[in-house]
């Protein structure tokens, strides 16, 4: 899969459409010009800076993890299925995409070993906020997670000095649901 002046010229002009929508964050934007790909989500929730250790929950295509990579962030991701982890696997070979950790497995439970991260996003709609998650937050670290059924709310929830969350609301939404193993 080769990049043109096409695809570049609909990353310009996506740029330009979610600028009008208020993501204004240079970084943020300039990533979206390197990455070959045309969606975007909940970036700019997660203020995420260069060398911060970030975990996405939900690989997925790999475009969320290649976004922040391109952002100069240590991406750690897991993803809970195995046809869609290889397949991504190679596309991240193919854009030399090199998260710190990219592994297939459970992220309801996160990555404990690797904790505490700067940042969680979460690519798929929870019932409920994962504990396990939060646990795995610094201080000052932001978890954004959409929460509910068939819709959600997109939530930045942050860990306080004091060890409480503040928790924000950003508006409702639609994912697949995040599902936990029964193990």
């Amino acid at each position: 899969m080769k990049d043109s002046y096409k695809f570049l010229g609909r990353r310009k002009d996506l740029i330009d459409k979610i600028k009008s929508k208020g993501i204004t964050d240079k970084d943020i934007l300039e990533s979206f010009l390197l990455t070959p790909r045309h969606y975007f989500v909940q970036t700019q929730l997660l203020t995420p800076k260069k060398k911060q250790k970030i975990l996405e929950i939900g690989t997925g295509s790999g475009y969320q993890a290649a976004i922040l990579y391109n952002m100069g962030v240590d991406v750690y991701t897991i993803e809970r299925n195995h046809k869609l982890f290889r397949k991504t696997t190679e596309l991240f070979k193919k854009l030399k995409i090199k998260p710190k950790i990219f592994k297939y497995g459970d992220g309801y439970k996160g990555l404990p070993n690797y904790s505490p991260f700067d940042g969680i996003i979460v690519t798929a709609g929870a019932p409920e906020v994962p504990h396990d998650l939060l646990k795995q937050l610094k201080i000052g670290g932001k978890l954004v997670i959409p929460v509910g059924g068939k819709s959600q709310i997109m939530y930045r929830i942050t860990k306080q000095r004091d060890g409480r969350y503040k928790k924000e609301k950003f508006g409702n939404f639609r994912f697949v649901p995040l599902l936990k193993d029964k193990n």
